[in-house]
């Protein structure tokens, strides 16, 4: 797979080196130069199969042309061995579980696919691989428990002080945090503050010659492209072979919505795709209006998408070549208040006794939007459910009376970690950053 920047097509690079750098020398995003496919007679082969199995059959058509056959299956099977359910809770409605990761968030998937592709592509390098990742929430403990331990690699997680649940706070700082090749970092700012410096280190050219920088964001292609697998086990799952459907994806850094047109250009028959978000309503005002999103990020129940300015818009608008209107044809946009995201918890509980987390319920919001448009009445539609409800339990508990019990996979996790002592405080500047990246480098 050759690779093409979003702000200059005419130059290509290699899948490895793109996933390595993770950002184009131009400051753009990368994109796949040409789509590949799979075909119907592929696509309805993987009706009913595993999560793994659909993983691996995907990962052969994205990655055949990079790593031989047997490399691509080990990361796969080392990587994404989850039980991840679709679940019917009325009539062509769905709820896909992306939540059964060791840290209970569907970053988790690409987080660990990373992880591994990483060594794989750069396996007998001097200098080390240097992940730095801005989080609002799920992406730092994804990160943290899958790059921990892992050989050649280390990560810096950078997340928005006091702007993250307790339980997400946990994960960050757990799991082997300043002793497993791992350091967090507690930013006085925004979100937004963090994505700048992760962008800032990867251009930083002092830093490249000590290390191999490249980020787990989904700035990274190689986050973006296991996030396929979620989309095309949905439609595997589904009772009958549908033409179309549709797809509710609670999105922040819109990451996981190019993941979804990503997977309609290899094939996937996607109808339609809702980019449901909370007030931080950026993507919602291009979409409708053409308006460029600007700070500074609003603080919500939803918190790990409270993103003002959202990296991924940027691919999203190149796939569509700038035009709006070829956009709006595959891709709706909503927004909804905390006050929508309680009532949205409440009233799935009342109906089902089905738990989901606030940003789960921003999704469910969006595809009633989808019914009441009356853009398309039939066919399956699936809500992405992107976090479990207990690691948002107080959210939980005040729109239904239920505290949400934590899986016990999760506790190892938690347990091991080395605590809020390890965490560096920063102000959000290079110059404060850079010291500790240095740090890292040289351990």
């Amino acid at each position: 797979m050759k690779l093409v920047s979003t702000r200059d097509a005419s130059r290509s690079v290699s899948l490895r080196e793109g996933v390595l750098a993770g950002l184009a020398p131009d400051g753009g995003l990368y994109l796949p130069e040409r789509w590949p496919q799979l075909s119907p007679a592929e696509l309805e082969s993987l009706r009913g199969r595993s999560f793994l199995e659909v993983a691996r059959t995907v990962a052969l058509r994205l990655f055949e042309e990079t790593l031989p056959r047997d490399r691509i299956e080990t990361i796969v099977e080392a990587a994404l061995d989850l039980d991840i359910p679709l679940i019917e809770l009325s009539p062509d409605t769905y709820v896909l579980e992306l939540f059964h990761g060791p840290t209970g968030s569907f970053k988790d998937t690409g987080a660990r696919f990373l992880s591994r592709l990483l060594p794989a592509l750069e396996p007998s390098s001097d200098r080390p691989v240097l992940v730095v990742v801005a989080t609002s929430g799920d992406t730092g403990g994804a990160v943290t428990h899958a790059f921990r331990n892992v050989e050649g690699a280390r990560a810096v997680v950078l997340f928005p002080k006091g702007r993250v649940s307790a339980v997400q706070y946990e994960q960050i700082v757990s799991g082997g945090v300043g002793d497993a090749g791992v350091r967090a970092v507690s930013v006085e700012g925004s979100f937004d503050d963090c994505q700048r410096l992760v962008k800032e280190s990867l251009a930083d050219g002092e830093l490249a010659r000590k290390a191999a920088l490249t980020s787990a964001n989904s700035i990274n292609i190689g986050r973006l492209l296991p996030q396929i697998f979620h989309f095309v086990h949905a439609w595997a799952q589904l009772d009958r072979p549908p033409r179309s459907f549709h797809v509710s994806v609670p999105t922040g850094n819109v990451g996981h919505l190019v993941s979804g047109v990503m997977a309609q250009r290899m094939g996937l028959p996607v109808t339609g795709l809702m980019a449901a978000t909370n007030a931080n309503d950026g993507l919602v005002r291009y979409i409708m209006e053409g308006e460029t999103p600007s700070g500074p990020s609003r603080q919500t129940l939803s918190n790990a998408m409270d993103v003002a300015i959202p990296s991924n818009l940027e691919r999203l608008i190149a796939l569509f070549d700038g035009d709006r209107s070829k956009l709006g044809a595959l891709v709706s946009a909503a927004s909804y208040t905390d006050e929508d995201t309680l009532r949205a918890i409440e009233e799935v509980h009342r109906s089902s006794g089905y738990l989901i987390d606030p940003h789960t319920a921003v999704g469910w919001l969006g595809l009633q939007e989808l019914r009441r448009s009356g853009a398309e009445t039939g066919g399956p539609k699936v809500v992405l459910a992107t976090a479990h409800p207990a690691k948002f339990p107080d959210v939980v508990e005040q729109a239904t009376g239920v505290w949400p019990s934590r899986p016990e996979a999760w506790d190892p996790f938690e347990a091991g970690g080395a605590g809020s002592d390890a965490v560096a405080r920063i102000s959000p500047r290079m110059s404060a950053l850079r010291p500790i990246l240095d740090g890292v480098i040289g351990e």
